[in-house]
């Protein structure tokens, strides 16, 4: 019997950047859509100012973004499969085969991105998750271009210049153990069950 693909992992790095961007988007809009009001009650032509349609044009576009960046928050994830670990994110989707897959190791973030190594927005973003663990994937060959990947992933996808991803997910004890038993072919450890807080468990013991 074939064995069904497993849980999907949100990239914590993606959603985190994306969350950034969509409130920025959506803040500027409105910045923009109060300077649009100004204009139109009180045209400032003394000072050759663009028209109120132009300030609220791009505040439109400015919120539309800033809507889309939300919904998409939770669309990057990884889902180990029977043959392959599926990568999704809204604008790439690869299929790394576990052949591909050196070794896998386990770090916290500020050990592969040092904070007094990052500055300006970098280091912002990755501040609260320095203390995260990260597993790293260590690869023998990208599946695709590695020009594609750093296009459409964030640098704290990469720690260095080889073959490698840097999954960063909320439980990476789960996914990797959930990962090793589809490249195994082995059945994880059932979690221990707690005991049901029943009114007898709750009895003095003789």
């Amino acid at each position: 019997m074939a064995r069904r693909p497993g849980k999907k992992y949100p990239l914590i790095i993606y959603r985190h950047i994306v969350s950034r961007w969509w409130f920025a988007m959506i803040f500027m809009g409105l910045g923009l859509f109060a300077l649009a009001y100004i204009e139109y009650i009180k045209p400032a032509a003394e000072f050759n100012a663009l028209p109120w349609q132009v300030f609220a044009g791009v505040g439109m576009l400015a919120i539309l973004a800033g809507i889309f960046f939300f919904a998409i928050r939770f669309m990057a994830y990884v889902q180990p499969h029977p043959a392959f670990l599926k990568f999704v994110t809204p604008f790439l989707r690869i299929n790394i085969s576990y052949r591909r897959i050196r070794r896998t190791t386990t770090t916290e973030m500020r050990q592969l991105f040092p904070l007094k190594s990052v500055s300006g927005w970098g280091r912002d973003v990755l501040s609260p998750l320095a203390s995260k663990t990260a597993l790293v994937l260590e690869l023998n060959g990208y599946p695709v271009s590695p020009m594609i990947l750093r296009l459409f992933l964030s640098r704290f996808f990469f720690k260095d210049k080889t073959p490698h991803l840097v999954i960063l997910v909320e439980d990476w004890l789960k996914f990797s153990s959930e990962m090793e038993s589809m490249r195994t072919g082995v059945e994880p450890p059932d979690e221990p069950r707690k005991p049901k807080n029943s009114i007898l468990s709750r009895l003095p013991r003789q």
